[in-house]
């Protein structure tokens, strides 16, 4: 057997480790979600019970603005992103006993539910759209 082919072999063999442990590490993490905490509820299901609270609160101009903060996500995972910041601003809202949806609401919950290096495209939108940072300094820390 040719050396090339035994190589292509081991290339092939080493993407496909990677890609199944890729797969195995998110399946395994939306699983740990999915376990139920103290309250018999897991995180999977508080989330999905705040988007359910607070589905008649949002506008079509907020959905927009959510939509447009999960940009940079990656397709494959942007609908599971969106849903997960979503619990996160309905909490937010439930909490807070809020009548209405409103724009502050958005960015706390985004950065909240949110990872820091995510932050940076937060802060390059809201300057685009001309929003004052100030009230976030101490969350975007």
């Amino acid at each position: 057997m040719p050396d090339w082919i035994l190589w292509v072999m081991v290339l092939w063999f080493l993407f496909m480790a990677w890609f199944l442990g890729t797969g195995g590490y998110f399946m395994f993490r939306k699983f740990l979600k999915g376990m139920p905490k103290e309250d018999g509820k897991s995180a999977l299901d508080w989330q999905e019970h705040y988007i359910q609270q607070t589905h008649h609160l949002w506008t079509e101009e907020q959905k927009k603005l959510l939509n447009e903060l999960v940009q940079p996500v990656p397709k494959p995972f942007r609908d599971t992103a969106k849903q997960t910041i979503a619990g996160k601003i309905g909490e937010l809202a439930v909490k807070e006993k809020a009548d209405a949806m409103n724009q502050d609401l958005i960015i706390r919950g985004y950065i909240q539910a949110t990872p820091k290096r995510d932050h940076k495209w937060l802060v390059e939108t809201l300057k685009k759209k001309e929003v004052d940072l100030k009230p976030y300094q101490k969350l975007l820390k």
